[in-house]
């Protein structure tokens, strides 16, 4: 079966021409590399909105979420609201919100990988009122089942 490629138009803002697009590191990848379009500190307790330079606009059907790289968690930099959503009617700029959970401070340069990014497709759905009936199986979430 044959798989259907989609486009995601990806426009670089004047100032950040040279930015690369996003690119998968390895075939086996399941995301694309976002790359920070310039320099930022972050520090402990603040979250810094670090710029990619890109704005991008899914096909229809679909929508993007911009994700945390686990390379950069092991260090300490956590994406303050991941998975972000780029929802399909958004045209600003992609910035990522990366914050530091150690003391001192972690330097991003202009071009490091600062998050990921990935096509997703929309699934139509609607909510209605109505009774959810117990299952019998599953009460107290927020780690319920064990660790």
């Amino acid at each position: 079966m044959a798989r259907v490629v989609r486009t995601v138009v990806v426009e670089r803002l004047p100032e950040f021409a040279a930015i690369p697009l996003p690119t998968r590191a390895t075939p086996g990848s399941a995301c694309f590399d976002l790359p920070a379009a310039e320099s930022a500190v972050l520090v402990r307790g603040h979250v810094t909105l670090v710029r990619t330079g890109l704005s991008m606009r899914a096909p229809a059907g679909t929508f993007l979420e911009v994700r945390p790289r686990s390379g950069l968690a092991s260090r300490g930099v956590l994406m303050a609201n991941a998975p972000g959503t780029i929802d399909r009617d958004y045209a600003g700029e992609v910035r990522v919100p990366l914050t530091y959970l150690f003391d001192g401070e972690y330097r991003i340069e202009a071009g490091d990988r600062i998050g990921q990014v990935r096509l997703v497709e929309e699934t139509p759905a609607r909510f209605r009122a109505g009774r959810v009936v117990w299952s019998g199986q599953r009460t107290g979430g927020f780690g319920s089942t064990g660790r």
